[in-house]
């Protein structure tokens, strides 16, 4: 067994205690996603200050509500249709949120060009959400694109912890915007396959029609 799944297991492990701790607690899911999103707007405060390395162990810890929120509610058989939009809607307050404490730091210090690059990723947290709300009104599924907020978050831990903001933001604000790009082309080669697929059932069933 190699080192880092022993610690992925040990983690995991960690976790589940966790869980089954706020399962018998019965604490509701959605306060364990708003407490999560209390812990982020503290990250945001110091992000605003200029304390990247304390924000970075903030953020991690504000994770571990990401993380067993869902979790709880499966294992306490509290999952509801709100709980999954409550969670979605305060993820982007979450993330924003951070984003809001860059962009005072950067204003603070009077480095606009660093506060244009964060409205920037700011613009593209919120589209890689929304293209896929809204493609997924038109087709089955649209999942593809590397930048999801998994990946962003991580990225943004590991700027933090090493007080190297500035190259996070440009790899997020360069693939972000990519993953969009990806997901507007993935949507109209998908919307054109059911359109083409639907003209053609139609024009069967015109055939068969008329042979009648």
């Amino acid at each position: 067994m190699t080192f880092t799944r022993t610690i992925g297991l040990g983690a995991g492990k960690i976790i589940q205690l966790i869980v089954r701790g706020l399962a018998l607690s019965r604490v509701n899911p959605n306060v364990l996603t708003f407490i999560g999103l209390v812990i982020n707007a503290v990250a945001a405060v110091y992000l605003a200050l200029g304390r990247f390395r304390v924000a970075g162990f903030i953020i991690i810890f504000a994770g571990l509500f990401d993380m067993v929120d869902g979790r709880v509610a499966r294992e306490t058989n509290q999952v509801t249709r709100f709980g999954a939009f409550f969670d979605s809607v305060l993820d982007r307050y979450s993330d924003l949120g951070l984003l809001i404490g860059l962009l005072v730091y950067y204003g603070t210090i009077n480095r606009p060009f660093y506060v244009v690059l964060t409205a920037v990723v700011m613009m593209a947290s919120v589209l890689i959400s929304y293209t896929r709300t809204r493609a997924e009104n038109i087709i089955p599924a649209c999942k593809v694109g590397f930048m999801e907020r998994p990946e962003r978050v991580v990225l943004f831990i590991i700027g933090a912890l090493l007080d190297r903001m500035a190259p996070v933001l440009w790899v997020t604000a360069v693939l972000g915007n990519i993953t969009v790009i990806h997901r507007m082309m993935f949507t109209y080669q998908e919307a054109k396959r059911l359109e083409d697929a639907q003209l053609r059932a139609s024009k069967r069933v015109m055939a068969s029609s008329q042979g009648q």
